[in-house]
């Protein structure tokens, strides 16, 4: 009997005993030089066949493993793969710290510098806002990219019509006609379109932003003066995606966005659609409305096709229909009545396709051919007149691009086509055809660890203004300690059109066609300095702060003049727009939160004016704060934004303003919800200036220096049915 019972006994304690053999383990992933944790690196262990993803504070989790040695292999994109052995039992807590790699993947290329090196490790700045704080923009504003932009460090989006909204994007003091506004590489939201574009780009489908300031026309040809904004759209994975976000403001506003994407082995599919309604919104209760009235609904399929490990085909339709009306209330919802009589109504069509075939010829060797087609038509009606035309856009471009350890090159061609056709019935035919060709030559070099060397030249050819050649040159210096330095400069120009801020402030009425006989095209020139500096104060708080220099001159600027019979006809300035200044960028981390200070001084001159005097609509003075705490399941920021004091085109000087921002987020496993108190201190123009002048039948519209929408609460729901990411 005595011989059972220690057997059993002998059994119990060999079953404990190999339970008791297994161990909990913490990996901890940061990154070698900023010291910071790595936010969804995967941590693998090979023989096991088990992975786990690092959480907010680089943490990846595992429990019950078996002791013994193991193999486990952890990567990250834009760093080196490390694999590794440890031994169970041992510490219960590992570090583990990643370099950065020689290259990026493709999730996380930039395609403006149509490179694949990483941010670091190209001359050219470029500024990345990432999926994370798009997703934060989305909330804040789902109907537009127009609070992804606002709230970059100098950069202003100027509305320049109450009734409509049409809002256009300024950086660093210039107006949006210098801006290329571009979607996955292509340029489709010129001309015509541009201030009803921004309102028209909802941020659901958009994977990150690139933003270039200063002149890159050498790879973008003309319009890229100022800089230009690359919004990159998600693309398909392995794992399927649905997103759905729904919201609701208290000033009458409903939006809902889905976004839904899947790939295999052979194919892949994007599909995003997105449909908004606004009622008029009227705060001050002037009878005049704030946001007009609209119903707007997008669409965007994408089908993917992958041949072969090495190449990709994709097709994309990007489709939008927007009816905005604003004005007398009383007439846009009971009709014309007494005084009652102003309205301004905008009937908007846009439809574009995109064709894009990339293939590796080899390990250094890639081709890439892309062509978009895109048709826009735009119907805008206000009392006693009518402005309809339509605009059809065309551009084919062939690049080849060789990595070879030290140097990249790129060489590419390009066709640019746009036909702006206005109604027949119109008493001033504005109609406008421009082809340009393109041939561009761009090389990065690595002159050694430290020096890398960016040059590039294009040549383009207008069918009307003639020959533009366009160098470019850029140094990095950087260091193993956090530190990096750039300079850089460049040439640039912008074709004539009627489409600039002057004239859709007056709505194109009594607008001469563009001259081309008689005007040049716009030139300019740029050069831009920045450092930036990584480190950490103590073991738990990171600091960082980027600092910009810039200086870029127009010659030619386009102006639009008034003749003596009442009309207004386009003139080149007989002097420069200059426009200089600084942009700070200060960054603070702690565990979960992130503190973030910016400060832009913007002085834009009109030396074309006598006593060279301040860009109108242009503060000299501009800075903002962001707290933001970021955990697995919560996302709460604060924002404050400092506006200094502007001029109007008459010289009046405006008073500065401070507005406030809060977002609550609350993450779950199938998705989250969210409130947002936008502008809750509810600075709006009207507090200091009147934004509608009589008489009330035919009022006059002053310009627009500050919100005018104020105070906006929304309460949104985000549906993942896949699970959602930001949840463990």
């Amino acid at each position: 009997m005595n011989k059972y019972i220690w057997s059993i006994k002998l059994i119990v304690i060999l079953c404990l005993s190999l339970k008791a053999q297994t161990s909990n383990i913490q990996i901890k992933v940061y990154s070698e030089i900023e010291n910071e944790p790595l936010i969804g690196a995967t941590v693998y262990f090979k023989t096991l066949e088990k992975g786990a993803i690092t959480n907010f504070n680089g943490i990846a989790e595992f429990k019950e493993i078996p002791d013994g040695q193991y193999q486990i292999v952890i990567s990250f994109l834009g760093f080196e793969t490390l694999e590794t052995t440890i031994q169970l039992p041992g510490e219960t807590s590992i570090i583990f710290k990643l370099k950065e790699g020689a290259n990026e993947l493709d999730e996380v290329v930039l395609q403006s510098s149509r490179s694949t090196r990483t941010v670091k490790k190209i001359p050219t700045r470029i500024e990345f806002i990432g999926v994370e704080e798009l997703g934060e923009k989305a909330i804040m504003n789902p109907t537009n990219i127009s609070m992804v932009l606002r709230e970059s460090t100098g950069i202003q989006m100027q509305q320049t019509s109450l009734s409509s909204g049409s809002t256009n994007i300024r950086i660093q003091g210039l107006d949006g006609r210098y801006t290329q506004l571009l979607r996955d590489g292509f340029p489709l939201y010129g001309g015509f379109s541009s201030g009803l574009s921004i309102l028209q780009i909802p941020p659901l489908d958009l994977r990150q932003f690139e933003i270039i300031k200063g002149s890159s026309s050498t790879l973008y040809g003309g319009g890229a003066i100022a800089g230009l904004v690359n919004m990159v759209s998600k693309t398909p994975d392995e794992e399927p995606a649905l997103d759905i976000m729904l919201t609701q403001t208290q000033a009458l506003g409903s939006t809902a966005n889905i976004f839904y994407s899947k790939r295999n082995e052979k194919f892949g599919v994007s599909l995003y659609g997105s449909g908004h309604s606004q009622k008029t919104f009227d705060p001050e209760e002037d009878g005049f409305s704030n946001l007009p009235k609209t119903t707007s609904i997008s669409f965007n399929p994408k089908l993917f096709y992958y041949p072969s490990e090495k190449t990709t085909v994709w097709f994309g339709l990007n489709g939008t229909y927007d009816d905005r009306v604003g004005g007398d209330i009383t007439k846009i919802e009971s009709g014309e009545n007494g005084i009652h009589q102003y309205s301004e109504e905008n009937i908007s069509k846009r439809l574009s396709s995109q064709l894009v075939y990339q293939t590796q010829l080899d390990s250094i060797s890639s081709l890439q051919f892309k062509n978009s087609f895109s048709f826009f038509d735009r119907n805008l009606t206000v009392p006693d007149l009518n402005f309809n035309g339509k605009q059809a856009n065309t551009f084919t471009e062939i690049t080849y691009n060789r990595e070879t350890e030290k140097a990249n090159w790129i060489f590419g061609a390009n066709l640019y086509s746009s036909n702006f056709d206005e109604n027949d019935n119109s008493l001033l035919q504005r109609d406008q055809k421009d082809v340009t060709f393109g041939a561009f030559a761009n090389n990065i070099y690595d002159l050694s660890d430290n020096w890398i060397l960016e040059t590039g030249f294009r040549a383009d050819y207008n069918n009307d203004f003639g020959f533009f050649p366009l160098p470019r040159i850029s140094l990095l210096y950087k260091t193993d300690n956090g530190f990096s330095s750039r300079i850089g400069g460049g040439l640039g120009y912008k074709i004539p059109d009627i489409f600039t801020e002057e004239a859709e402030y007056i709505n194109f009425e009594s607008i001469l066609v563009i001259n081309k006989s008689a005007l040049d095209a716009e030139r300019s020139y740029g050069v831009n300095f920045d450092f930036n500096y990584q480190t950490r104060l103590t073991k738990e708080i990171g600091f960082s702060i980027n600092q910009i220099f810039y200086v870029t001159a127009i010659n030619k600027g386009l102006l639009l003049n008034s003749t003596d019979n009442g009309f207004f006809q386009f003139e080149n300035a007989p002097d420069e727009i200059l426009s200089k200044g600084a942009e700070t960028n200060i960054k603070f981390t702690y565990k979960d939160f992130r503190w973030f200070l910016n400060y832009a001084l913007i002085d834009t001159k009109l030396n074309y004016l006598p006593g060279n005097p301040q860009k109108p609509l242009t503060a000299k003075h501009n800075a903002g704060s962001v707290l933001m705490y970021e955990s697995e399941k919560w996302r709460i920021g604060y924002e404050t934004y400092y506006t200094g004091k502007q001029l109007l085109s008459n010289g009046t000087e405006t008073t500065d303003f401070v507005t406030m921002g809060l977002l609550l987020m609350r993450n779950f496993k199938l998705g989250s919800v969210f409130i947002n108190f936008e502008n809750f201190t509810d600075r709006r123009q009207s507090r200091f200036s009147p934004l509608v002048l009589p008489p009330h039948d035919n009022p006059v519209f002053p310009e627009i220096y500050a919100p005018t929408d104020g105070f906006i609460f929304s309460v949104g729901l985000i549906i993942k049915p896949f699970g959602n990411e930001d949840h463990n």
